[in-house]
């Protein structure tokens, strides 16, 4: 059994805030990002890619340890892609191969679009691209709702109606030990920041399909084996066909990455 690979942290300031950042391993460059989801959920597949791989784990702005200067701040895929830019090139050693997730996955995208200098090839996993879908109006009224219902207060019947629109389901006794127990200040501030001020940008993004398509950067699309007919499946595929390529499957679901580290990261080895 190998050792777990050393793991070096760090921060690195930027205009408006400060950035988290970890990285593990050595050889080519290799971010994971998230958003909302901070380093701390990549760790298990980070530590498998550490092998032959340097890792990249930032906490995105507002969440994690990364701060800002003004909280109530909106982000936006734009401002992500310039954070993760600042991050690669801080490390000098890019350009990088970045696999987002989620919003994750939109940050790579607008990275890609921004930034390409300092991006090799984007695995894009399930990303939540609504304004692609024929039904977005729908998806829109639905993202409104939910914003003001956390606005309100309403914490457990926003997370449950943003449950239900992406057609992720937790089981009830999991939903209330994550949601509806002690949560630290941490964990109830970036999940404030997301609702108000990180998922209506994300959601309601809609990327420059042509630039993608002139693109040098390698572009492929993961989608979960078992996300077929969900909100992230269709948007994937929305993507993939905007973009004339075929979607690639992974492991698991929306976090297959999470649910078997070590299938998902022989996929990753399998596609580079």
């Amino acid at each position: 059994m190998t050792s777990p690979a050393p793991v070096t942290s760090g921060f690195l300031t930027v205009p408006d805030g400060r950035l988290y950042y970890e990285t593990r391993g050595s050889g080519p460059l290799v971010a994971l990002v998230g958003a909302p989801m901070d380093s701390v959920p990549f760790a298990p597949l980070a530590e498998l890619l550490a092998t032959d791989y340097t890792v990249l784990t930032p906490d995105p702005r507002g969440h994690g340890q990364s701060t800002l200067t003004d909280t109530e701040q909106d982000s936006t895929p734009e401002l992500r892609a310039d954070d993760l830019a600042r991050l690669i090139t801080n490390l000098d050693a890019g350009p990088a191969i970045v696999i987002g997730s989620s919003g994750g996955a939109i940050t790579g995208l607008a990275l890609v679009l921004d930034h390409p200098e300092v991006v090799s090839t984007l695995i894009a996993h399930e990303p939540p691209l609504r304004e692609l879908l024929d039904d977005r109006v729908e998806h829109r009224a639905e993202a409104d709702d939910i914003i003001a219902t956390y606005a309100r207060g309403e914490i457990l019947p926003a997370v449950r109606k943003f449950f239900a629109s992406t057609g992720l389901t937790l089981p009830e006794p999991v939903f209330q030990e994550v949601f509806g127990g002690e949560r630290s200040a941490e964990d109830l501030a970036s999940e404030r920041f997301f609702y108000l001020h990180e998922f209506q940008g994300t959601a309601g993004w809609r990327p420059d399909l042509d630039g993608l398509r002139a693109t040098p950067v390698r572009i492929i699309v993961g989608i979960g084996e078992t996300s077929a007919g969900l909100f992230c499946d269709r948007t994937s595929r929305q993507l993939t066909a905007a973009l004339d390529i075929e979607p690639e499957l992974f492991p698991g679901g929306h976090g297959g990455f999470m649910e078997d580290p070590e299938a998902f990261a022989k996929r990753v080895r399998e596609l580079l």
